[in-house]
Parts: structure tokens; C-alpha cells; sequence
């Protein structure tokens, strides 16, 4: 895991500005599998300690975004009653850069284009440290999850479950 300050991208100038402590941390880029355990295991961390970005529509609130441990999914039965939603639907990736500015696996909580409502699972607070989408392929913020939660205004909910494992 190689760790270091000097890369700039609209999540850490976010982070810099509120004078919010992290490190930067990079690693190799497998466009074959962006998935939260891959870059946890690229950076020798648990996979719950690398928090993914989830960005969701629904038929009421719109356009919102879920962040939670890389070693969990959405409950879909859970979210729909803190949403309000009766319909909540995954973006497509092919939306994502319009949406966001970001690509798929590149996704951050901080420094979208526009501001949309965020959620961090409850259970990303049991982490002393986690890192997350720097906003581009191959970089991870380390940071404290109450630093996220207070940068992104976020709104810290139940709404995870623990992942099917899929033989």
C-alpha cells in the first residue's frame, strides 16, 4: 500500500479546504474488476475498511448515493422505508460522468457535480480508518469515517446487509 499527500483531485481540495486530515493511497487498476474487495486486497485492507459509492434513483427523492463497506450490499427492503422511495433503481454506468463527474470506479462521495442527498451505513462507523474513491481509478482516500460523514453532509443510516457469496 503506497501512501502519500501530493495528488490533487476535487475530493481532497474538498477535504484540504474543511482542514480534514487523510492520506492518499494508490494502487494498480484492474479494469476487469473494479470491485470494493479487488482494491481492498490491492491495498492490503479488509474489504469493510474500503467503503464503495453506490449511486441509486428513486421515484421520489431522485437521484441519491449510498456509501457503504466494500464486504456489504444494499438491503433493498431497508432502503426503500429511509428514502421513501417505492421504486429505487441502480444508475446506469453510463450515466454516472454526467451525474457525478465521475467514472465507474472512480466514483467519490465528495466533489460531485452537483449535490445529492448522501447516505453512510451505520456499520462504516465501526472503522477506526477507511478509505475511499479519491474520484479517479487507482486512488483511495484514508480517512476517519466521522471526516466523511461530516465533508459530505451525509446521513448515517442502516441500510446494508451482509453480502451473498456467490459460488
Amino acid at each position: 500500500m503506497k501512501s502519500r499527500k501530493p495528488l490533487k483531485t476535487n475530493a481532497t481540495r474538498i477535504l484540504d479546504g474543511l482542514g480534514i486530515e487523510y492520506e492518499i493511497l494508490e494502487y494498480e487498476v484492474d479494469e476487469h474488476d473494479l470491485s470494493a474487495e479487488n482494491v481492498a486486497s490491492k491495498l492490503g485492507l479488509s474489504p469493510s475498511r474500503t467503503v464503495k459509492t453506490i449511486v441509486l434513483k428513486g421515484d421520489r427523492s431522485g437521484v441519491f448515493v449510498c456509501c457503504l463497506g466494500g464486504h456489504r450490499e444494499i438491503d433493498m427492503k431497508k432502503l426503500p422505508e429511509i428514502t421513501g422511495d417505492g421504486n429505487i433503481e441502480t444508475v446506469s454506468s453510463e450515466s454516472l460522468l454526467t451525474l457525478t463527474g465521475y467514472v465507474r470506479g472512480g466514483v467519490s462521495p465528495l466533489g460531485m457535480k452537483k449535490s445529492f442527498k448522501i447516505l453512510v451505513d451505520k456499520e462504516v462507523l465501526n472503522e477506526e480508518r477507511i478509505s475511499v474513491s479519491a474520484g479517479k481509478r487507482g486512488l483511495q482516500i484514508w480517512l476517519r469515517p466521522t471526516d466523511l460523514v461530516c465533508a459530505t453532509n451525509a446521513s448515517v443510516v442502516s441500510f446494508s446487509k451482509e453480502k451473498h457469496q456467490t459460488l
